[in-house]
């Protein structure tokens, strides 16, 4: 597989606060790549540099190279709202807009220029069937997406997101605010996903992790500790630090 995915050396920090410390790690493409590793241990900072969510951030520095597609993302000329077209990201919290169900998932298209109504109309059916909400709401399109449950909404929240139709889909914890029941269909969205999107998933749930992803990287107090594929990495990690976070002695 190749990699779309890769940092050399990258150092992450808010002020005096180092929160990565030269990480150098490739992603692959079409897989699901899990991040773990206990509270405040750089995980969610981690996945904001492949979409430069840290810029919104004064305090924070970085060094070190990020690439994305094997473009540097880090230098001047790149046009951020470019980058954030072919990297889409999923909230812990589903954040629909406060607008019509279509509306929601048109928004994004139309603020990309796409005029065409047939054109929009189409994207938004084919991005909710892909998100395994055709059937739930195709009637109500025009009532409001908060008017959906939680894991409807971020359901609509992945619709939103691949709409614009990146190649990347990065995810913060996307199932945390959710039921057992919405966690599951997340899940089972996230894995029929990878088919045309490569995903890089924040979770605190070692069997979601297990689960869903074919790599996982273990993050500890800024450094990555560990990565590989994750039958390997569950089975038989090679740091004693992963087995005692991953068997829960620790985090």
């Amino acid at each position: 597989m190749s990699e779309i995915l890769k940092t050399e050396l990258l150092n992450v920090s808010y002020g005096e606060k180092k929160a990565l410390k030269n990480i150098s790690i490739s992603i692959p493409a079409n897989e699901i790549t899990a991040l773990i590793g206990p509270s405040g241990c750089g995980k969610s900072t981690f996945l904001r540099v492949f979409n430069r969510m840290n810029d919104f951030i004064k305090s924070c520095k970085i060094t070190g190279d990020v690439y994305v597609e094997n473009k540097q993302i880090n230098q001047k000329n790149v046009v951020v709202e470019e980058l954030r077209k072919k990297v889409g990201m999923v909230f812990q919290k589903p954040n629909p807009f406060p607008k019509s169900i279509f509306e929601n998932i048109a928004y994004g298209l139309k603020v990309q220029g796409v005029k065409d109504k047939e054109t929009i109309k189409n994207r938004v059916e084919e991005s909710l069937k892909q998100s395994y909400l055709w059937e739930e709401v195709k009637d109500t399109l025009n009532e409001s997406a908060l008017s959906l449950s939680g894991g409807q909404q971020q359901r609509l929240c992945f619709a939103r997101t691949i709409a614009i139709k990146p190649s990347i889909i990065l995810m913060d914890e996307p199932t945390s605010a959710l039921d057992p029941i919405a966690t599951a269909k997340i899940e089972e969205l996230i894995i029929d996903l990878k088919k045309d999107y490569t995903i890089v998933i924040v979770t605190h749930n070692m069997q979601q992790a297990s689960r869903i992803s074919d790599n996982t990287a273990f993050f500890y107090m800024g450094e990555l500790i560990e990565y590989g594929k994750t039958e390997v990495l569950f089975k038989n990690p090679s740091k004693e630090s992963t087995e005692n976070y991953i068997t829960g002695r620790f985090g």
